[in-house]
């Protein structure tokens, strides 16, 4: 194993361990062949170094959320979640996924703008961030159906981290909190 890649490239912040760590990784598309594009895109995380998938649920449909918020009017995306295990830093973890997304053509010129794919760090571990680089859990998370609906169905006993059990976070955002 390269242990720069399980530590980071901090020389200041090396870990205490080097053991897995179960990530969360949320894929979405709204361009191009979305059904593809992911697929492609699940086998990629699969040949990450020292990375592992381990769960993965079947894409969902969800319409395209701006900063203005639901938009109808553009394309629909395909979302879903992936869990792996990993020895990755999630600094490590995160430079791999946007490497991905740029293979796929992920261009970054509208915030929340369509894309032909969307990797985000949902959660790794209980670590928590509020690096702006990097911020852990991801801070909309809890707010997101196609976040939370296929991750509880990769793993009915999903908890995100600070935020509590995913199936109780998707009851409350569906109006059916117990």
């Amino acid at each position: 194993m390269n242990r720069r890649l399980a530590q980071g490239f901090s020389a200041d912040r090396v870990p205490e361990r080097t053991d897995a760590v179960e990530a969360v990784v949320a894929l979405g598309a709204n361009l191009g062949d979305r059904a593809a594009t992911i697929a492609a895109a699940l086998d990629e995380l699969a040949r990450l170094p020292l990375t592992r998938v381990t769960a993965a649920a079947e894409p969902i449909e969800s319409v395209a959320i701006t900063p203005q918020g639901a938009d109808a009017t553009a394309p629909a995306y395909l979302n879903t979640v992936a869990i792996v295990t990993t020895r990755l830093a999630p600094t490590v973890l995160l430079s791999y996924l946007h490497a991905i997304e740029a293979r796929h053509g992920r261009e970054r010129t509208v915030r929340w703008g369509d894309r032909t794919l969307d990797l985000d760090l949902i959660a790794y571990g209980e670590v928590t961030s509020a690096d702006p680089a990097l911020t852990l859990p991801h801070p909309r998370a809890a707010e997101r159906d196609f976040v939370l609906e296929p991750w509880l169905r990769a793993d009915p006993e999903a908890v995100l981290p600070g935020h509590g059990r995913v199936a109780d976070l998707l009851a409350r955002l569906r109006g059916s909190a117990p």
